[in-house]
Parts: C-alpha cells; structure tokens; sequence
C-alpha cells in the first residue's frame, strides 16, 4: 500500500490559489475593460505603452512574460481597432516598433478610473495587497533567474 503524501493534498498547493486567483481577478476586470472595448491582454499591452511608446515586440513581450505567439494576435487587434500603429525599425528592418494612436492615448485617460474600480471590489487593506505584490514580484524574480 503506498504511502499518503501530505506535498500532494491541494490546500497544500502554493499553485492552485494563485491560479484561483488570478481566474477571479481577470473575471473582474472583465466587465470593466469591455466598457472600454479591451480584453485583459490587450490592457495589459496599453498599460506597457501608455507608459512608454515606441517599444519593440520583443520589448513588450519581455515586459508581460509572452511570446510571439502570443502577443502578436493581441497587437493585430489592438491595431484594427484603431490603438495602436505598428513600425518596421528604421534602422533594423526585422524589429516592429509600437506606437499609440490618438484614439490609442485618448483611451488612456478613459482607462484611469480601473484600478479604483477593482480595488472596490476587493475587500483588502492596499497596505496588504502592497505587501502581496512586493511577494508575487519577488517570488517571479527568483524563478526568472
């Protein structure tokens, strides 16, 4: 007879209430980024470039933890509606460059009020989630090394 394992019980997973989580997070953002006609990965590629333009792919995809694969359908839609332009590199014809359009940095100041809105829908100290975030970023940093 095999031995129970105490490591395989599920309330022993540091993975499953992350992934819980982040099911329920995104689930939250959801109704509030369709007033604004985005999904999350679309959001998140704003955010990168609301904060600095003019980024490579490979940049952005870096910043998010995404492939190719993966970003590249998201900026083909952010692109079709209107947000953003894509750029062949001047000086390097391989890389594509990611600028805002107008509609792209007006949507900016639409987008302000979405972290107010999530937080009012979580019930936590912003001490505590501070703390949190300060643990998930470490906990990232360390398995990216």
């Amino acid at each position: 007879m095999m031995e129970k394992s105490e490591s395989l019980k599920l309330d022993q997973q540091i993975c499953f209430p992350l992934y819980v989580l982040s099911k329920e997070i995104t689930g939250l953002y959801r109704p509030i980024l369709e007033e604004l006609d985005l999904t999350y990965p679309q959001y998140l590629v704003m955010m990168v470039l609301w904060e600095q333009e003019g980024l490579a792919v490979s940049a952005i995809g870096e910043k998010l933890f995404l492939d190719s694969g993966t970003l590249t359908p998201v900026l083909k839609r952010l692109e079709s509606k209107g947000l953003i332009t894509r750029v062949r590199n001047k000086n390097d014809e391989r890389m594509v460059l990611l600028f805002l359009t107008e509609q792209g940095k007006d949507l900016r100041q639409q987008a302000c009020s979405i972290p107010q809105k999530l937080l009012s829908q979580i019930n936590i100290k912003i001490e505590d989630l501070e703390n949190f975030k300060e643990t998930l970023t470490q906990l990232i940093n360390n398995l990216k090394k």
